[in-house]
This record gives structure tokens, sequence and C-alpha cells, in this order.
């Protein structure tokens, strides 16, 4: 089933505990004006990958202001464990990029991060605090995911994962694509310019057009257009492309990084075998892979998530992303039933206009306060 097409009846449990967001766990009060300094303070501190502390201390900060045990484990992560019945988790990591962090008129926080994914990082941050449950600030998403791999080696699976990403205040992420990347590698003897033997740059320019190839969408699908679906292709593109002859003039050589997203249904070894069979020439040298996740749209965090959407006036909208997460990860390595959210436009990730709505923000706030307590019960 897609997740779009979820029919069974939610019933709209309303509880004066649920609706009120156990807004008091201990010396936990976090008000609406604190949230959003939160959120602030951490978009002004820069935290691309690789230079996460200063961010991590400051949220290390709000939780010991909050009563909370917190620390910084050996890769960087924030850890600040409680009741296991969710697990609330985001990355502290943003992509490089300087944008002069402000509020406008119209009453939006722009600034690198601000949606990718620090306004989610934030809000599951005072969600965890007003509720009391477990919660992860991980390390290096934008790049190798070292924060999660770390963690999930690290701890047993909570009972429940809510994955921090922008999916709008009012949507839900059920379904990422996987992710292999390679470097193709090639190198021929160095010959005259005049000569029509093909060199390794050629190879390589050859080798990659017979990849796109096979990897061509089908047109025969049940998308809009009559194609398949993006969320459903295998999608494959270059990052990076050098070639030219040895410093010792005696061989010509060309690399290419490639990049290859995975829908379910699909395998990276079988996208490897593809990419293979396509060699004309040289090698590829292949990281480890992210397999797809597909989560179903019965499961009791997708089921909260739509009761707390409608709870708060929205109408509740089940989402796919094309691209990778961390959630990824951990559908591999726990089984234990998950989804995605986070405010935030997706649209403005890594953007040069990146920004979140305020008002977004608090809403989002209160949709996790209500998944985690319905999560507890």
């Amino acid at each position: 089933m897609n997740a779009n097409e979820a029919t069974e009846q939610d019933e709209e449990a309303t509880t004066d505990a649920a609706d009120s967001s156990a807004a008091s766990v201990g010396d936990a009060v976090v008000d609406d004006e604190a949230a959003r300094e939160l959120l602030a303070g951490l978009v002004s501190i820069p935290s691309p990958t690789g230079e996460e502390r200063a961010a991590a201390e400051r949220l290390v900060e709000f939780f010991e202001a909050h009563g909370r045990e917190v620390w910084i484990d050996e890769v960087g992560n924030v850890r600040a464990p409680a009741d296991d019945s969710v697990l609330l988790t985001s990355h502290v990591d943003t992509v490089p990029g300087e944008i002069l962090v402000r509020v406008d008129d119209e009453g939006n926080l722009w600034g690198r991060g601000s949606v990718d994914a620090t306004g989610p990082l934030a809000a599951m941050a005072v969600a965890a605090v007003r509720t009391g449950v477990s919660f992860v600030g991980v390390v290096g998403e934008e790049t190798d995911s070292r924060g999660a791999r770390f963690l999930v080696e690290d701890r047993e699976a909570p009972d429940a994962v809510v994955n921090g990403e922008p999916s709008g205040w009012d949507g839900v992420t059920l379904g990422y694509r996987g992710f292999l990347a390679g470097t193709y590698s090639a190198s021929t003897a160095s010959g005259h310019t005049s000569r029509p033997d093909a060199n390794a740059i050629q190879k390589a320019m050859t080798w990659w057009r017979e990849v796109e190839g096979a990897f061509a969408a089908d047109e025969s699908g049940d998308g809009d257009d009559g194609e398949t679906p993006v969320f459903e292709q295998v999608t494959a593109k270059p990052v990076e492309f050098d070639g030219g002859t040895a410093a010792d003039g005696l061989s010509v050589g060309a690399d290419v990084e490639a990049q290859f997203r995975i829908p379910p249904g699909e395998t990276a070894a079988g996208i490897r075998e593809t990419v293979e069979d396509a060699l004309n020439c040289g090698d590829v040298d292949w990281r480890e892979p992210i397999p797809p996740v597909m989560e179903s749209p019965r499961t009791e965090v997708a089921r909260a998530f739509r009761v707390a959407i409608r709870r708060a006036g929205g109408d509740p909208r089940l989402l796919r992303k094309t691209g990778t997460s961390d959630m990824n990860l951990y559908a591999e390595a726990w089984d234990c039933p998950m989804a995605t959210y986070g405010p935030g436009d997706s649209d403005l990730d890594h953007a040069p206009n990146e920004h979140l709505a305020l008002d977004e923000f608090d809403r989002a706030v209160g949709v996790l306060e209500s998944v985690a307590a319905d999560l507890q019960e």
C-alpha cells in the first residue's frame, strides 16, 4: 500500500493529558518563547558537518537547564535518554553556506539549517523535555551518517522512532529511497590525440552513457505523466568527473564519482551488477550502501501523527521522499515502527533562501508533544 492510500479510520482519542502535551515533567517547563529562543540560538551557531560541537554544547545546556541527563558521546552525538516509548532524533549538522540569521516581517526565521534540520532538531528537543521521552541529536548526516551508524551499534532499539527532517507541520514521511555511491576508475596508455583509439576519458564517458541508459525512466508507469514515479526509479547521477594525462606522460586516467538512489524493490547488489555490466574499461570501487525504507501507514507511529495533525486542525499528508535519511539506517537496524517529521518546506533544503515560519515551528512542537504523549500511553 502506498503511503497516501491509507484508508483505515483513526480513533480520535483525545485526553486532557494529550491536549496539554505533558508540558511539565519535573523542571521541564518550556514555553513557546523559550522554544523559539532555542531554535534561533541553534540556527545562529554555524554547524556544518564536522563542526557540530558548539551546537551540540548548546543542546546540552538546554537539557541540563531542565533537569535532564545528557552527554556528548564519543562521535559527537547529543544523548538525552529517558522514556524509550519513543526516541526523537534529528541531525545537528548542516550543509555549508552562510545566510544572515534574522526574523523577517512575516515571522520567518532565516538562516542555514532553519529547515534542514535545525528546525526539526529544536522542535524535538523541546518536545522531549516537555514529555520526558528520549532524544538524540546525531552528527554527520549530511555526509556519512556517522552519528546514526554509531547510535544503532551503541544502543538497543527504542519502542518507536521519530526522525527529524522537514516534512511540513502537517506532513509525515514514511518512505525514502536508499543510497549507493562508487568511484569508477580507468586508465589507458597515452598516445597522440590524432589517433582514433579511445582513451580512458572517452571510455568513462561511454560507460556513463551506458549506465544512464540502463536506468532510464520507464514511460509505462503509473505516475501522473504516464511515467514511473521518481520514488520508484533508480536515479543515477555523476557528481564529479576528473581525467587527464598522468604526470609521467605515459597514461591517461579518468575517475567518475557516481551516486545511485535505490527505490524499494531494488537492491544495491542489483544496481552494482547493472553498472559493472556496462564496464568497457576500468572498475568501480563501491562504498557501503544504505537500503531504502517504506514504513506502513498503519503503524502506531503513523496513526499517532494523523491524530495529532487532525487535532491541530490540519489534513495529514503521508509522504515518500526521493532522497535518503538516517531513518533508512534506523529501519535497517531496529525492528520498531518509525516515521520522519519536522517543520519546514523541504524545497528549501540547502537553498540560499532557507527559512522557516515560526508559527509552523510552534505547531510542529505541539504535534510532536501530542505524538509522544500518545505513544507513552
